[in-house]
């Protein structure tokens, strides 16, 4: 029976890390692993939307893989998501996931075509197939992929004995409750990851096992706090800190530039963590964003004031 502790607890999701051209950087990479290391997060979740990954090489993902490895030495669950829009290039990223020890692959479904089911599940199952010895993390997000995880693609994928978990980033707390259900039906181990930032408490109280989340990994010491309190059973108090997480959010979100943009401004500015820009067509920041940036500043340090001590 496989072990699922690994998956249990927060999990940024990585961003992408690039030095001052707009190259990757594998010394960045590997300090900003360095650093959410020394948060105490229980994983990372490596080439997903935070990584930028669609406006990645094939070559540059492999990179980034590489060096997060490297510098993890073994203290985090690393979970990779090598889907690219062709198997072939996905494939070609599962196997490489693998060959460099990460603990789990995860995949979106194809974007742009409206693919049937037997598609989907052959696409994925390609990758599952590369990456024989290594845990299957299903993505879904289908506010952005235009594609949701419904129940027969679902089911059709807990055929595969390596389909360990659901990256679920729907809004419905419902769908968590639906996956958890189906998935440790007649007593498979089987994990729910909460996506939704925003929901994490919701999330963890309907039965999802941890959070991965782009927002994380610029205030991972709150996020900590949210998944401890749950686990004690106090969740009143976790609502209270996810209500000044969800007002961050909205203030990450406030700037003319990228989401993204904002949370590496302000880990240079709080952490001294510099790992660049975005690349475009993402928009980085302009001049005018700034006073929105250092009000993000303002409210986590309060935030953590407030909470962490």
């Amino acid at each position: 029976m496989k072990d699922i502790s690994k998956y249990q607890g927060i999990i940024p999701a990585f961003y992408a890390c690039y030095d001052d051209e707009g190259n990757i950087s594998p010394e960045r990479v590997q300090e900003l692993t360095r650093h959410l290391v020394k948060k105490g997060v229980k994983g990372v979740y490596v080439g997903g939307s935070s990584g930028e990954c669609i406006y990645q090489s094939v070559a540059e993902r492999k990179i980034v893989l590489e060096n997060v490895m490297a510098a993890a030495e073994g203290k985090l669950t690393v979970i990779a998501h090598v889907a690219c829009n062709n198997t072939r290039d996905s494939v070609e990223l599962a196997r490489h996931a693998e060959s460099v020890g990460v603990d789990a692959i995860a995949s979106i479904p194809p974007i742009y075509f409206h693919l049937p089911v037997y598609a989907i599940a052959d696409y994925w199952n390609a990758m599952s197939k590369a990456a024989p010895n290594t845990d299957f993390v299903i993505y879904n997000i289908p506010q952005l992929a235009g594609v949701e995880l419904s129940m027969p693609l679902f089911q059709e994928m807990l055929k595969n004995p390596n389909v360990i978990a659901v990256k679920n980033s729907s809004m419905p707390v419902q769908d968590i409750e639906t996956f958890k259900i189906e998935g440790t039906r007649n007593g498979r181990p089987f994990v729910v990851f909460n996506g939704p930032d925003e929901q994490l408490v919701s999330g963890l109280v309907m039965g999802a096992d941890g959070g991965i989340g782009g927002t994380y990994g610029v205030m991972p010491e709150l996020i900590l706090k949210i998944y401890d309190l749950v686990q004690k059973g106090d969740v009143k108090t976790a609502k209270e800190v996810q209500y000044d997480v969800f007002q961050i959010i909205m203030a990450l979100c406030g700037t003319k530039g990228n989401m993204y943009a904002t949370i590496k401004e302000v880990l240079r500015r709080r952490e001294n963590l510099n790992i660049g820009g975005v690349r475009e067509p993402l928009y980085n920041l302009v001049d005018e964003d700034m006073p929105q940036v250092e009000k993000c500043v303002e409210m986590i340090d309060a935030a953590m004031k407030k909470w962490i001590g």
